[in-house]
């Protein structure tokens, strides 16, 4: 059964941590460095820059308010998973930066939980792990290639049996790879705490306030920003914008921007909850993109996402066809994937947008060529770590050398292009986005 209900995730609700008044762009306003974007990527820049240059005049900018945009609709994995599966990743890049790109994502887990910590947000932290599995004979197929490829490159991923799985989170699988580090937690409640952390060391917020474009500077003159009730100018400019960056005309690739959805029941009774692994915290991927996924929160609901995806070049336009179309797919996985579940009622449903590359790999670099000018963007999915782990790497770029060795893999000023102007190659997308609706209907 369903209930009358929002198009939020349950952290929606959470009081929004304090924060400097997010007063619109107007008139003319400068600042030393213009963060546009308040979500995880923006905030953990904007963060760790005041942490370097506790002086700097900090300006951060949003279309709405922190967590408004995908850091507060995500769903709370929180895993080390970047780029296509490794074995491709071998095969596509190459076995070192295959490697470099694995435990630059382990790495930027572990700087998410840290980031926790320090700003107050561990409370709904649940460590426990993350289970990559599979229910077909192609899927063990691949799972046996990754398995392989972790091996050769001497990274530790667990293989776990059948019987493990079902351990942990009481539900029949073939086989799966365990990710131990991993986590869950409240999305939301760690993007607003942040943006609480850098309202207190001195960001100035600014919300309600979409770019609709910018000029860069030469050097002599700041970059200038526009907006639709005045303009901001600033020496450095982040454009946290992630699947925006098409809208804006940004010279940076193909950042393509998806709507996925999710879904989230009424809290579990205890035994159903227990039985789902609510004591060891593990959350299930199933490796057949974009089949669903599931976790528990820490009050005991089961939050299910993946399923349908569409193109959706404007945040604000979203086909109500398609939409319940997704929603009835999602809630057919949640009443097959446990007899428990077959009559829980649904209390959230909501979607949101991520940023999709041709080759899977984030976009961290400059845009067009200019110094002073930074895109964050195109996590495919895995943001969650990620962009807070993109924040920490652009501060530290934009505030002096950075340390030697730390180049992350995938630092590039543009993804590859895929030519999305024509209406053939539209055509095409969509058959895509079918074929790949089709399979997820296909697993079991």
């Amino acid at each position: 059964m369903s209930l009358p209900l929002a198009d939020l995730p349950p952290w929606s609700a959470a009081p929004e941590a304090p924060a400097a008044p997010a007063a619109r762009v107007t008139d003319g306003l400068t600042a030393d460095i213009a963060v546009v974007g308040a979500g995880l990527a923006g905030l953990a820049t904007a963060h760790h820059l005041l942490d370097r240059d506790p002086a700097a005049d900090v300006a951060v900018i949003d279309a709405r308010h922190p967590a408004a945009g995908a850091s507060g609709r995500g769903t709370g994995l929180l895993g080390p998973r970047v780029g296509p599966p490794i074995d491709v990743a071998v095969r596509r890049f190459g076995p070192s930066v295959a490697r470099a790109a694995h435990l630059a994502s382990e790495a930027a887990v572990a700087g998410v939980v840290e980031l926790c910590s320090t700003v107050g947000a561990a409370a709904g932290l649940r460590p426990g792990g993350q289970i990559v599995a599979t229910r077909t004979a192609p899927g063990l197929a691949s799972l046996a290639r990754q398995d392989a490829a972790y091996r050769s490159l001497g990274l530790t991923v667990p293989v776990l049996s059948a019987a493990e799985i079902r351990r942990r989170v009481g539900v029949p699988y073939h086989a799966g790879l365990l990710y131990p580090g991993a986590a869950t937690l409240d999305p939301a409640a760690l993007t607003r705490a942040l943006a609480a952390a850098c309202a207190a060391k001195g960001a100035r917020f600014h919300g309600d306030s979409p770019l609709l474009g910018l000029r860069p500077g030469d050097g002599r003159t700041p970059t200038e920003l526009r907006f639709a009730e005045g303009t901001l100018r600033a020496r450095k400019v982040v454009l946290a914008v992630n699947a925006d960056a098409g809208r804006l005309g940004l010279p940076v690739g193909t950042v393509l921007p998806l709507r996925v959805h999710a879904l989230a029941t009424a809290p579990l009774p205890p035994e159903l909850r227990a039985a789902l692994g609510g004591e060891s915290g593990t959350a299930l991927v199933d490796s057949a993109a974009p089949a669903p996924y599931f976790r528990l929160t820490p009050e005991g609901r089961l939050v299910l996402g993946g399923g349908r995806v569409s193109h959706a070049p404007l945040p604000e336009e979203e086909d109500a066809p398609s939409r319940d179309a997704a929603r009835r797919l999602l809630e057919e996985r949640l009443r097959r994937l446990h007899p428990g579940l077959a009559e829980v009622p649904v209390a959230y449903r909501w979607s949101g947008r991520i940023g999709m590359t041709a080759d899977g790999l984030p976009v961290v670099g400059r845009v067009g060529g200019h110094p002073d000018i930074w895109y964050i963007g195109g996590c495919c999915g895995h943001g969650l770590a990620m962009s807070a782990a993109h924040g920490r790497y652009v501060a530290s770029h934009l505030t002096g050398p950075a340390p030697a060795g730390s180049r992350l893999p995938w630092h590039r000023d543009r993804a590859p292009r895929l030519p999305l102007g024509s209406r053939p190659a539209r055509a095409l997308l969509r058959a895509y986005l079918r074929q790949l609706e089709r399979e997820a209907h296909r697993t079991p």
